[in-house]
């Protein structure tokens, strides 16, 4: 090969390698923008009224005074809406039956859209659910409800072969010549009044246990059970990776029985997790009862199963790239095998086995299959140490899923979705970030 054609293969490898670099960073961002600026969003957003009321009656939050005076001028602007209300419902007695009947079922559409965007109506009844008790807490939801009062949702299907264009239409036109045909343009001009949102810095939303199945409140229980989870994957895996990697490079002799355990590990390693969740509760659960049910333990173990081949092979291949020098010194001074495999060999090895280690936490952080059936619920409250070995947790990655899927109202609560998995990114990004940062300061250490 002349010296022309090396040099334009080099240029050539070179350009195709800074180019697969610059499409893995746009991939990396335009996955990481939109869960960084929604996910920011259930921090950083403009609070209601609404919301300062909820924080007050269920987390006991907040300026009880300046509440009070907010509450008072909000009710002020809301009365006329009420008044116009009770007006037209009075209007409806004295119409014959067929108008009346037409009015009903358009002003039913109306009387639930008002509710939903200020809260119970004076006069009713207090709603069970505690979503129901208040109006829109987030101004860009009072904003699509506030569309909802003034136009009703029509389809047209006049092309047939198109498929049907959806449409709005005045709600003020079908009330033409009633008393309730002044309320839209009110509560168009008037809705910041009766809202009065604020810029709110919500915190409570990393601190905060959910209320009403993630319709308020926050994401701590979620965060303290992947912890709990995680964490207690380690504490099994991490020693018998550890172990078992030890018995792999300076133990084991070459034959058919390490050669099926070798297999064996690399096996586990590309099993299906959904497989380790199954296995979970068949072993941990069904057969050995560490719990009756579900639990952070049961999870802890199953998480554990499906991170250990990866921390044995990281272990193994960081015992194994330890110098034999280092080895023969020791033993040439008279330490035992157990001794320098203890004073000299693992601690040279510690950089690539914590390594190893802290990226299958952050693997065990984000899995979802094996801890279904093992450990995770869909809603519950904060559990504390003691409880880890009977009581089933809320996990991050399964509420991911569970509220993006399964939710009855998942459309309203998208906020509290991209929020988790912020905060799932953000743990995996900080686990592995305290690796490299771990791994450079063990380093220097050891080299003096």
């Amino acid at each position: 090969m002349n010296l022309g054609t090396r040099k334009l293969l080099d240029r050539s490898f070179t350009a195709l390698g800074i180019g697969s670099i610059v499409i893995m960073a746009m991939t990396l961002l335009i996955v990481l923008v939109p869960i960084v600026t929604n996910g920011l969003g259930a921090l950083v957003f403009k609070g209601t009224i609404e919301h300062r009321k909820m924080l007050a009656a269920e987390f006991n939050r907040g300026d009880r005074a300046e509440l009070e005076r907010q509450t008072a001028l909000a009710d002020s602007s809301r009365k006329p809406v009420y008044a116009m209300m009770a007006a037209f419902e009075q209007e409806l007695t004295g119409m014959d039956e067929p108008r009346r009947q037409q009015y009903q079922q358009q002003y039913a559409q109306v009387r639930s859209a008002i509710q939903t965007l200020l809260g119970p109506i004076p006069g009713d009844p207090l709603p069970a659910l505690t979503r129901s008790q208040y109006g829109q807490t987030r101004w860009e939801k009072a904003e699509e409800r506030l569309h909802e009062v003034l136009y009703e949702k029509k389809w047209d299907y006049s092309n047939p072969d198109a498929p049907a264009k959806e449409y709005s239409v005045s709600r003020a036109a079908g009330f033409e010549g009633t008393s309730l045909v002044k309320l839209f343009p009110y509560v168009e001009k008037n809705i910041d009044r009766m809202l009065m949102p604020e810029w709110t810095l919500y915190w409570g939303f990393i601190t905060d246990s959910s209320v009403d199945a993630h319709i308020f409140g926050g994401i701590w229980p979620e965060i303290q059970g992947t912890l709990f989870l995680a964490i207690g994957a380690m504490l099994f895996a991490f020693p018998l990776g550890v172990v078992a990697a030890i018995y792999f490079t300076e133990y084991a002799r070459e034959g058919f029985f390490t050669s099926v355990l070798r297999s064996a590990n690399s096996t586990l390693a590309g099993v299906p997790s959904i497989v380790f969740g199954l296995f979970g509760l068949a072993f941990f659960i069904n057969t050995l009862k560490v719990s009756e049910s579900k639990s952070v333990l049961a999870g802890s173990l199953t998480l554990a199963i499906m991170i250990l081949p990866t921390i044995i092979r990281a272990a193994e291949e960081a015992i194994l790239s330890v110098p034999k020098t280092y080895k023969e010194a020791s033993l040439s001074l008279g330490s035992t095998k157990w001794n320098t495999i203890v004073t000299v060999i693992l601690p040279a090895a510690l950089p690539g086995i914590i390594t190893g280690g802290v990226i299958s936490l952050g693997r065990a952080a984000g899995e979802t299959a094996p801890i279904i059936f093992t450990a995770a619920v869909s809603v519950g409250s904060a559990i504390g140490l003691a409880d880890v070995f009977s009581s089933p947790t809320p996990a991050l990655s399964w509420n991911i899923y569970n509220l993006a899927s399964e939710h009855e109202a998942a459309s309203e609560i998208r906020h509290v979705q991209y929020g988790m998995v912020l905060s799932l990114v953000t743990i995996v990004l900080l686990l592995n970030l305290s690796a490299i940062v771990l791994r450079a300061r063990i380093s220097q250490k050891l080299k003096g």
